[in-house]
């Protein structure tokens, strides 16, 4: 009986470490660009889904790494007009334009001269967002691009081809305006989108967008580029496994 139960934990176990620590997943190819996702940088969750907000010492620990293991910093842009297959590059974006990445990101941004793509919806009303004077500075650092993320932060899968157009064209100009600079990236609400949504994205004057599909691969399409999730529950030796295999659990 005890033997029989020791079996069945050692499975469990087995199970649970195979399923939260994928491991088993191929290695890609350093030469594939690695495009990690977040949104907010906080020791705090407020009424945020707690996931989304990681703790400012596992991004610095994050950061650390990735330099310690020498891969080159990006933007989105930089990454798309300038790609070589023979260089190991990270691309860290931020969704969404929440005030702590300025606050506490970018100070971490800077002390390990990390470059980052934030993508803005401007009039998203359900954070605390950043302010005009903090995207002109993080905007003339050098260190940060900002793309758009449509108006409202909106489902673009599930509105109307007039709605979707006008939450992507104002975002960009509203972006513009913002930075003083083109806006060229765009990453889709949700990850919603559909081939129509891409056509317009595409038409409006953006070079690139990204979605929340889990993964690491060649930029094929610039329109649907893959992310590796960066949650508060992500460990670093989690963060290791998605680093090298584009995810670390089923």
């Amino acid at each position: 009986m005890i033997y029989s139960l020791l079996v069945l934990a050692l499975i469990v176990g087995a199970i649970y470490f195979a399923a939260h620590y994928n491991i088993w997943r191929p290695i890609r190819p350093f030469n594939q660009p690695r495009v990690l996702m977040y949104h907010s940088i906080n020791e705090r969750v407020d009424n945020l889904n707690a996931e989304l907000a990681v703790d400012p010492k596992n991004f610095e620990k994050q950061l650390k790494l990735l330099k310690s293991k020498e891969y080159e910093f990006c933007t989105i842009s930089e990454l798309i007009d300038s790609h070589k297959s023979n260089t190991k590059c990270v691309a860290i974006t931020f969704d969404d334009g929440f005030k702590d990445n300025y606050e506490i990101a970018f100070p971490l941004l800077k002390k390990y001269g990390a470059k980052a793509t934030i993508y803005l919806a401007p009039e998203i009303s359900e954070i605390e967002k950043l302010s005009p004077e903090m995207i002109r500075e993080m905007a003339t650092s050098g260190l940060v691009e900002f793309g758009a993320h449509t108006l409202n932060h909106i489902n673009l899968q599930n509105c109307d081809l007039e709605t979707a157009r006008f939450e992507v064209l104002t975002s960009k100009s509203r972006v513009e305006e913002l930075t003083g600079k083109r806006c060229n990236a765009f990453a889709y609400p949700f990850g919603r989108f559909t081939d129509e949504v891409v056509d317009i994205v595409k038409t409006s004057g953006f070079n690139s967008a990204v979605t929340v599909k889990k993964g690491i691969s060649e930029i094929v399409d610039p329109f649907r580029i893959m992310r590796i999730s960066v949650l508060r529950s992500t460990n670093l030796l989690q963060f290791r496994i998605a680093l090298s295999r584009g995810r670390y659990k089923v």
